[in-house]
């Protein structure tokens, strides 16, 4: 036996599509397909923790993966990120990008700097084939926690800070000073860094350069392409810094070094600062007095 249909329904529809050259989609469906779109992150200090949101347009990405590891890897390349911190926690979206159709990214600067007992750094890793990463240099590894807000559309993470902390100097380039021949040439900004390693803290966050807000005020930090530090010590009175990556002044009278010194010499323990190249090398390794290697003359 043969049932007939009623073709009515299916010939209108056609006439439809034919017309307007649109099929008719389910709004379910369509709001599904739309890829979620990082649109801000910002962090604060709350009693206990720090917290770290990811805000985006559309829905909440499904997939969330946040966990620490022990470097930073970018997507795509297999290169490794650097990023400022004794602890990094590695925070991944699947099915979500960074970025528009012109390929701008539509959350703001890809590394920003947070003046956070805990959160150090947040740097992007990765935005590639729909999956968006990122990694947080963090002040000391801690338990958190992940949860997603809707209205708007966020991604949270809650990092406990179960630790004291006190606030120090760090010491940058002031470039309205600089360019002026105004000194000082530095300003200093407070940072809490974590008791009783606060020398090592402050250094660390020096490397971690200003937050956005202290960019808009012209400060920055000089590296004078040095990548980080491997060691501090103290002893006698005398800081010793070694520096990693290819450390050279490029011929301005203003380095790390300037920046260096200042943020060590707040604390009363010590009173010089003699700093090393990669190869273990400076100007002046003994005796009382400040030092640089040779690469940081002008």
């Amino acid at each position: 036996m043969i049932i007939m249909l009623p073709i009515r329904p299916l010939i209108a529809t056609a006439m439809v599509a034919s017309a307007t050259g649109l099929l008719a989609v389910p709004a379910q469906a369509t709001q599904q397909a739309v890829t979620p779109t990082l649109v801000g992150i910002r962090a604060a200090h709350h009693y206990g923790l720090d917290r770290l949101v990811f805000e985006f347009r559309g829905r909440v990405p499904a997939q969330r993966d946040v966990r620490y590891v022990s470097k930073l890897i970018a997507d795509g390349s297999g290169q490794t990120v650097d990023a400022v911190g004794s602890a990094l926690l590695q925070i991944r979206f699947s099915q979500a990008d960074g970025h528009d159709r012109r390929g701008d990214i539509t959350y703001g600067p890809a590394r920003r700097t947070y003046a956070l007992p805990g959160v150090i750094q947040v740097v992007n890793t990765g935005d590639f084939e729909a999956t968006l990463t990122f990694g947080a240099g963090l002040a000391k590894r801690a338990p958190f926690r992940v949860y997603a807000l809707t209205q708007p559309s966020r991604v949270v993470v809650d990092i406990a800070t179960p630790y004291r902390t006190v606030p120090v100097r760090d010491h940058f380039l002031n470039m309205a000073n600089y360019n002026t021949g105004r000194k000082p040439y530095t300003t200093a900004v407070r940072r809490p860094v974590i008791a009783p390693v606060t020398a090592f803290g402050a250094l660390q966050r020096l490397f971690a350069g200003p937050t956005q807000a202290e960019k808009a005020q012209g400060l920055r930090f000089v590296a004078s392409k040095a990548t980080g530090f491997s060691k501090l010590t103290v002893k006698n009175g005398i800081a010793r810094v070694y520096l990693t990556g290819r450390v050279t002044s490029g011929g301005s009278t203003f380095t790390i070094a300037d920046q260096i010194r200042p943020t060590l010499k707040q604390f009363p323990s010590i009173k010089w600062v003699k700093i090393y190249d990669a190869a273990g090398g400076t100007e002046r390794p003994t005796g009382p007095s400040d030092s640089i290697p040779q690469s940081l003359e002008p």
